[in-house]
């Protein structure tokens, strides 16, 4: 089959998003040959349906593009429902607001904590630096680690996230095997002493059963092990794109600076603005017609976040920061449909304390490059140094 276009022609993400634009518009079900071979899906509505069937958009056999160079299936992103349903139960379980709300003390404590480098140099690399340091504080908080892994974690993540990319088997195994060791930690030390399961995933896990029987010790694990990268990968490009857009809109950086009420809805307009993925797949589970072009069973198919996030017919004027956008809370930048971000709202509560954070410890700050880029399954900024001005006194 003739390739529509080829996602590895450059990963700057003004180029990305120009090409897929130029898909929506002409080619909107696209066919590479890229990565063993795969469709991409890049206007809002056809991205919404598909993420929201999941009897025709199945997960169970391809869910991201490239997929792990292991081949290894993990719940709940590589199970569909009914086996996928227990997982997905246990885990948003312990995400009610009640939960957030017990968690956003500690958490803005660590944000503090994960700038003072940064405000101390007044400089360093905003994406790097507290875009992985702070993430795996809130995964620590979350899954009620010690804190010594919170460290830990950040250095094995990063190393691991860099290592799929480049599809790097050797690294990816090392990495993945030291987050399997935590999480197999974990199960062992929760079976022994569950927590509250309102409060704690390992023991809502541990709780969960189907057909009277609990869940296999491998998925348990498996799960925990997605669960300890998972909100990993999407912060430091996020907080890194918001922080180039603000330095390159330093009007925008004052008013929200000036006017931190505003934030929680710019939250909202960042990630849509720059969802980083367009690497999350399905497969169809019978031959669909789309557009006038057929898909068949096996053939990946992305569903490009990032595409339809831009798409002038749900979103106008698509490529601008428009703060309190009047549909914003359609945006597809947690996904849609039973395999949205299991991780939504705590993802969301994360972002603002971490942009809270930074404009209240700062009087200004600017992005100055050079910038280094997300490769497939993500698209957006992996590297942006920063110089600050902290605001007086720093954090003690």
């Amino acid at each position: 089959m003739r390739d529509d276009f080829d996602p590895t022609l450059s990963d700057d993400p003004e180029q990305s998003h120009r090409m897929y634009a130029e898909l929506r518009e002409h080619c909107p079900v696209a066919y590479s040959s890229a990565y063993g071979g795969f469709y991409a899906l890049t206007r809002f509505e056809d991205v919404k349906n598909a993420a929201s069937d999941p009897q025709t958009f199945i997960s169970s056999v391809r869910a991201v593009v490239p997929s792990d160079p292991r081949g290894l299936r993990r719940p709940p992103l590589n199970f569909d429902a009914p086996a996928h349903t227990p997982f997905r139960r246990a885990l948003d379980r312990t995400l009610q607001r009640a939960r957030l709300e017990r968690l956003e003390e500690p958490l803005r404590a660590h944000a503090r904590d994960a700038l003072q480098p940064l405000l101390e140099a007044g400089e360093g690399d905003i994406a790097t630096g507290f875009g992985v340091q702070f993430p795996a504080w809130v995964t620590t908080e979350w899954l009620n680690l010690e804190p010594h892994i919170a460290p830990y974690l950040a250095e094995t993540s990063f190393r691991w996230v860099n290592a799929w990319r480049m599809q790097d088997r050797d690294t990816v195994n090392e990495m993945s095997e030291k987050m399997y060791d935590i999480a197999r930690d974990l199960v062992a030390r929760r079976r022994a002493e569950p927590l509250d399961i309102e409060r704690d995933p390992a023991s809502s896990l541990l709780a969960e059963r189907v057909d009277g029987e609990p869940l296999a010790e491998e998925h348990l694990v498996g799960c925990l092990r997605q669960s300890l990268v998972v909100g990993m990968v999407a912060p430091p490009i996020v907080l890194g794109s918001i922080m180039r857009h603000l330095s390159d809109h330093p009007d925008l950086q004052a008013r929200l600076r000036s006017a931190p009420e505003s934030i929680p809805a710019a939250v909202e307009e960042f990630v849509r603005l720059y969802s980083p993925y367009r690497g999350f797949a399905r497969t169809v589970s019978r031959p669909i017609e789309l557009h006038g072009r057929t898909i068949e069973p096996g053939v990946p198919v992305t569903l490009v976040y990032a595409a339809a996030n831009r798409d002038p017919d749900q979103f106008p004027d698509p490529d601008a920061f428009v703060l309190d956008r009047p549909n914003i809370a359609q945006h597809l930048g947690f996904g849609r449909g039973r395999h949205r971000c299991v991780g939504m709202p705590l993802a969301r509560m994360a972002i603002r304390i971490a942009l809270e954070e930074l404009l209240a410890a700062t009087e200004s700050f600017e992005a100055h490059g050079p910038f280094e880029f997300a490769r497939m399954p993500e698209v957006g900024l992996t590297s942006v140094p920063v110089r600050v001005r902290a605001r007086k006194p720093v954090f003690t």
